[in-house]
């Protein structure tokens, strides 16, 4: 109850305390309570115990990339033949929390031998303690992590005595965890849909049909330093110093803030041709706006996946992208443009991420004439377009993505009967 508490009041109380501060005494509310419940007696896995099969547990029904993430792991795990139950479990209470796609399947009932908890690390300490020693005895657990810096926080590194193997969506975090832990680390990609729904055209979003759309996407409640639109503007602005009209320029935010909102409007006063949408929109309309658009701009600092930018490839929209980190491993520079970075330390802690810790600066002058050019040449834009397009599909083949995720859980079945 505690946490729930805290969650809510935490905008206040970061207006007071400093988050490093907040942090600590989370910490230690945390350690006290795990002492307390005497973790390390939890009874180790035992196969036979429960039913044959996984319980799913994580935000099902958040409107965040956490929250799609665990239902893309969840479509893939009903497709495996074996037994599932899916937990919607969030601590996070300043989110949009109206995602119905598993409504009908969610349970409280957690029958099944192997916990794939959709949580990150310190969220799963506060799970279990929240949840209390049943959820993780004689059961299998996995975490599934995404951390988008090369280095892994120190308060994460608890967790790991908690969890028997961690999952992750991309080599790039894969490879950060085994510098950190024996444990075994397995990546376990997604199978990226993007379904639209044709109606949703440039006209249903009020979008003029005769322009070169540009998107920006960003959640105010994400680390907007991370995703960086504001270097996406800039790159777009060096692109067209002067109004073009037959150019655009879509901004789409999710929990927008009135100074966020404030700052961009001044950031670009002097182009007439900027469309923002604010408004919370069902997955397929924000697939439709994504396909409505020409470019999608990220020049990300880091990613932990890079969603929007394969559901982008998906729909034919070309990618101007950040050539690092986890998007890499779907992208590159014959189905992209690709923006070079310089890779530097933060120079001060920025939302989770803590000073020092290094992420890259993309190059603008490189990303404005990436712009520039996708609109000038249109042979270089169609052939990024149609070039993406078979890549992606390839990279996403539901079979193979499926067969790897099954094989791995019979796998843990079977190690455990030797």
């Amino acid at each position: 109850m505690i946490f729930q508490i805290v969650e809510k009041i935490r905008p206040f109380l970061l207006k007071i305390f400093p988050q490093a501060f907040l942090k600590k005494i989370k910490n230690k509310i945390v350690e006290d309570k795990e002492k307390r419940m005497l973790l390390s007696e939890i009874p180790a896995f035992d196969a036979n115990y429960y039913l044959k099969g996984v319980n799913v547990i994580g935000p099902l029904k958040s409107q965040n990339g956490l929250g799609q993430s665990c239902r893309l792991i969840a479509e893939i795990i009903k497709e495996t033949g074996l037994g599932y139950a899916l937990y919607d479990y969030c601590m996070t209470k300043n989110i949009a929390r109206n995602d119905h796609t598993f409504d009908e399947e969610l349970t409280q009932k957690l029958s099944y031998g192997i916990n794939l908890i959709h949580l990150n690390p310190f969220e799963l300490r506060m799970a279990y303690l929240d949840l209390g020693k049943e959820l993780p005895a004689h059961r299998y657990n996995i975490g599934y992590w995404l951390y988008e810096l090369e280095d892994i926080p120190a308060d994460w590194l608890p967790a790991l005595e908690l969890v028997d193997e961690i999952w992750t969506p991309s080599e790039y975090i894969s490879s950060n965890f085994r510098k950190i832990t024996d444990k075994p680390v397995y990546t376990q990609s997604y199978c990226v849909t993007a379904p639209v729904m044709e109606q949703c055209d440039r006209k249903y979003f009020s979008l003029p049909e005769d322009q070169f759309l540009y998107l920006v996407m960003y959640d105010s409640k994400s680390t907007q330093a991370r995703k960086n639109p504001m270097g996406a503007i800039k790159a777009y602005k060096q692109a067209f110093p002067q109004e073009n009209k037959d150019v655009g320029l879509i901004i789409k935010i999710n929990n927008a803030a009135g100074e966020d909102m404030d700052l961009l409007k001044k950031e670009l006063a002097d182009y007439q041709n900027v469309f923002f949408i604010t408004d919370t929109l069902p997955k397929t309309e924000v697939n439709s706006l994504i396909k409505a658009a020409d470019v999608f701009i990220s020049l990300h600092r880091a990613e932990g996946y890079g969603l929007v930018m394969a559901e982008a490839m998906i729909n034919g929209t070309v990618c101007v992208a950040t050539n690092y980190s986890s998007n890499t491993e779907f992208m590159n520079d014959d189905v992209a443009c690709m923006i070079g970075y310089d890779l530097v330390p933060l120079e001060g802690d920025t939302g989770f991420y803590l000073k020092n810790s290094k992420w890259a600066e993309p190059h603008l002058d490189e990303a404005a004439a990436g712009i520039r050019r996708l609109y000038e040449d249109p042979d270089y834009y169609s052939g990024l377009q149609t070039r993406a397009r078979t890549y992606i599909n390839k990279k996403m083949d539901r079979e193979t993505i499926v067969s790897c995720l099954r094989n791995r859980l019979e796998q843990i079945y079977q190690n455990a009967d030797k």
